[in-house]
């Protein structure tokens, strides 16, 4: 599956969607890494200290040189980063995102649908998606409606296991297509 470079940068018109930087570890901190409500739907538990925050930061940098096209949500208005979001190939025509996180003072505001279109776009522009696939956690209402008031069609539900606290959940597939 040949595929083009990341870009470096995504841009919406309220957001960047960028390369991390090391500096990013206090916004991400104070924003989201801290913050329990934003770790609830995801598969990370919150950052209990600055210092941990630093050392996650470093961790995530150096996965991110293995993961090209995740980036870290830039709010244009304030500077500041918010969250993160990525993709990746699934397969020949396929891309998937492999999360969407915002902090929680920055839910509702639109940002989801904004990087959610800007994704998809890029996708189907630069990468030659034909679909598009999303999933999150049955219990994540906002993500799920969010998600299927975009056009995306429901495809499955699949039962899995949370590692951090060993609780059952429904993971909710999606897809749109994109040509």
């Amino acid at each position: 599956m040949d595929q083009k470079p990341a870009p470096d940068t995504i841009e919406t018109p309220r957001l960047l969607l960028r390369r991390s930087r090391m500096e990013d570890w206090r916004d991400l901190y104070e924003i989201i890494w801290s913050r329990p409500e934003a770790a609830r739907w995801m598969f990370w538990s919150p950052t209990a200290d600055e210092e941990s925050a630093r050392a996650r930061m470093e961790r995530t940098l150096a996965w991110e040189k293995t993961h090209p096209f995740k980036y870290t949500v830039e709010e244009k208005a304030s500077g500041r980063a918010i969250g993160w979001a990525g993709v990746e190939p699934l397969e020949d025509g396929v891309w998937g995102e492999t999360g969407v996180a915002l902090g929680p003072d920055f839910w509702r505001r639109g940002y989801g649908r904004e990087i959610l279109s800007a994704l998809c776009t890029f996708c189907r522009d630069e990468m030659g998606a034909e679909r598009f696939v999303a999933c999150a956690r049955e219990q994540n209402e906002a993500s799920n409606a969010l998600i299927r008031a975009f056009g995306f069609v429901f495809d499955r539900g699949e039962e899995l296991v949370d590692e951090r606290d060993g609780e059952a959940y429904t993971m909710l597939y999606y897809h749109k297509d994109l040509r």
